[in-house]
């Protein structure tokens, strides 16, 4: 079973490095969040939204699905926490 695990683990960290490779360099101005989304949040977000703030327009409407599931994974892995610690008798 540790032999197993092992070898898991060490194909998933193969394989996110072998991904990494496509992820561009932090801060590289031909991103293409800076090249495409980013001109269009900024020259669009009133307009969209009708909202005067344009980080508010961007985390709520234009990435509120994302957002969502964002809180939802926390929210989620929080829960899990408190159940491990009940059965663990800690809590």
């Amino acid at each position: 079973m540790k032999v197993w695990a092992l070898v898991s683990v060490l194909l998933i960290g193969l394989l996110l490095l072998w991904a990494e490779g496509d992820i561009p360099a932090f801060g590289d101005p031909s991103a293409p969040s800076y090249n495409y989304v980013a001109d269009r949040y900024i020259t669009d977000a009133y307009n969209d939204t009708a909202t005067k703030n344009m980080v508010t327009s961007i985390l709520a409407d234009y990435r509120g699905y994302d957002t969502l599931g964002e809180l939802t994974v926390i929210f989620t892995a929080g829960v899990v926490v408190l159940l491990l610690l009940r059965r663990g008798g800690r809590l």
